[in-house]
């Protein structure tokens, strides 16, 4: 499922235009991503919760020259982690 065919799924299920459905997910997505900016953890009980988590800096190899070593630096990256709700969901289809 792409994001357009998410938003025709979210207007038929709740009676709304496309376009009032595409606001709300972009909303959505957006209010994710600036608490995830700001370094908040965003947990939707029964869903899952949305995180950052902290990579520490470490050496790798270049795929395209496998014996130079490169520094690859530390970062945050986005997690998401699935809740129990929807695991069970998921294995219980």
């Amino acid at each position: 499922m792409n994001k357009t065919e998410l938003v025709a799924a979210i207007a038929d299920k709740t009676g709304t235009t496309k376009k009032d459905a595409e606001v709300c997910l972009n909303a959505m997505l957006t209010c994710i991503s600036d608490a995830l900016v700001a370094g908040d953890k965003v947990q939707l009980i029964g869903f899952g919760t949305f995180e950052t988590r902290e990579r520490a800096a470490r050496e790798g190899r270049n795929p395209r020259k496998p014996d130079e070593l490169i520094k690859i630096p530390a970062c945050k990256a986005p997690s998401f982690k699935a809740g129990k709700a929807l695991k069970d969901a998921v294995n219980n289809q």
